[in-house]
């Protein structure tokens, strides 16, 4: 068996990458998390050292990655629905950051800092069709 690795998907954080991980290992493909460990001590390095790298064997490699695109990407609620957008009825729903910027990061920093952040946080969708952005209620 060849000891060659292939790096097939890079998650910002660990939690991603060890669901992933759990689905391939149940269809028998044994994975390998290189830099989970780092940014489980500090999640604000994910972005400069490329995020947690989740890697298979070589020859196992078209396998799971035809396993990762069945793995819907999109939004669901609490009960496992898709969500819909409300402008244009698309299941093609996906959650981001507020954080766009520079300007947005820097308040975000700043209210933390302060102690003024909000104590929750509401989650923001968007659109993959139309760009509709919109909170679920």
């Amino acid at each position: 068996m060849s000891q060659t690795f292939k790096t097939i998907a890079k998650f910002q954080y660990s939690s991603e990458a060890q669901i992933i991980k759990g689905r391939l290992e149940s269809e028998g493909i044994q994975v390998f998390l290189s830099d989970n460990l780092t940014i489980d001590t500090d999640p604000l390095v994910s972005n400069a050292i490329g995020g947690v790298k989740l890697k298979v064997f070589a020859e196992d490699a078209l396998k799971a990655q035809h396993i990762l695109e069945t793995i819907k990407k999109y939004s669901v609620d609490d009960n496992g629905n898709a969500i819909h957008c409300p402008n244009c009825n698309s299941q093609e729903v996906a959650m981001f950051s507020t954080i766009k910027d520079f300007k947005s990061f820097f308040a975000f920093v700043f209210g933390f800092i302060a102690g003024t952040l909000p104590f929750y946080s509401k989650d923001k969708y968007r659109c993959s069709n139309c760009k509709t952005e919109f909170d679920i209620k």
